[in-house]
């Protein structure tokens, strides 16, 4: 066998619908000093990657121009605390729709106990993303109220169950009464469909929350602040439904309110190694004790990216697609 080669997706054109996404021969990743090279065995899908795939969300330099920001395998060399052959799980720059890529080895973390390979490549992106959104930026607390807008999405259903570990009180927001219910049996206090209610004001009734995690953006605003408690912070991590707001000041100064955001991707390399240090000992310890578990949507094959593609872009999906090679 060839240890320079290796089949990989690429975006054929540089950008295109899913059908531009190829199984491809092309050269193995050669991992610098410090990285680790991985024998990817899952990876997962997330919307950052249908960004990138159309042409709208470039890496950042020095990153992999191939799509996929985690992964799940074994470490193929040694770097850093690992061994070759350790199974690990990382957050990547990109590259990891592939048989092997490369990550710096202060962003892999040890395979969870009673996980597998697939569950394990859902966990990166998703954990690192409401660890710094929700209880770094929103600095939820222990019997505070989370609200969590995509309730269904893989951020979704990891902030609802990440906050509940937390000891917080969670409410979802979601599209449909079928969904509703899976996200409450997933443990969610009060799941709101909001086809069906007017999420603000039920928020409000019921006390209101103290974070909002918003992916959808848009028109969600004004609601947000009519269901946010005083002092409240409103934390948004994309923009679904739009990314500008028209902020009603007053209101946000009535309730001294708080708006922040991030995108993960972009960070300096020694802040995703420190957000890993924090992750490995304050999650990883839940999901161990089985408070915290990823929620797996479907898994398909590497080479079946595009089928991948649209069933996350149709939006009828709860929790995360994965792909497995």
């Amino acid at each position: 066998m060839d240890q320079t080669r290796m089949n990989a997706i690429i975006v054929d054109g540089g950008k295109g619908p899913p059908e531009a996404l190829k199984w491809v021969d092309t050269d193995r990743p050669v991992p610098a000093d410090g990285q680790l090279l991985i024998r990817v065995r899952a990876a997962g899908v997330n919307r950052p990657d249908l960004l990138q795939r159309r042409g709208l969300y470039p890496p950042p330099p020095g990153a992999p121009e191939t799509l996929g920001l985690e992964a799940a395998g074994e470490a193929v060399n040694d770097a850093g605390r690992w061994r070759a052959g350790d199974r690990i799980t990382a957050l990547l720059g990109g590259g990891g729709y592939a048989e092997y890529a490369v990550v710096d080895a202060r962003h892999a973390l040890p395979l969870p106990a009673g996980l597998s390979f697939e569950d394990a490549a859902a966990l990166p992106e998703t954990v690192f993303t409401v660890f710094a959104n929700v209880f770094e930026h929103g600095r939820l607390a222990a019997g505070e109220t989370l609200l969590v807008h995509g309730a269904n999405s893989g951020i979704g259903v990891t902030a609802i169950q990440m906050g509940k570990a937390a000891g917080a009180r969670v409410v979802g927001t979601c599209r449909g009464a079928a969904r509703a219910e899976a996200l409450t049996a997933l443990g969610a206090d009060r799941v709101i469909d909001v086809q069906a209610e007017d999420f603000g004001a039920v928020v409000e009734d019921m006390g209101g929350a103290d974070v909002v995690l918003d992916m959808i953006g848009g028109a969600y605003l004004e609601r947000n602040l009519r269901a946010l408690k005083m002092d409240g912070r409103i934390v948004y991590i994309a923009a679904l439904d739009g990314g500008t707001l028209e902020v009603p000041v007053m209101a946000l100064m009535r309730k001294r309110a708080t708006l922040t955001g991030s995108t993960l991707r972009n960070r300096p390399a020694d802040e995703k190694a420190r957000l890993a240090q924090r992750i490995e000992a304050t999650v990883w310890p839940w999901i161990e004790a089985g408070r915290f578990r990823p929620v797996i949507d479907a898994v398909l094959p590497l080479s079946q990216a595009a089928e991948a593609h649209r069933r996350l872009e149709a939006g009828a999906h709860l929790g995360k697609i994965i792909l497995k090679d």
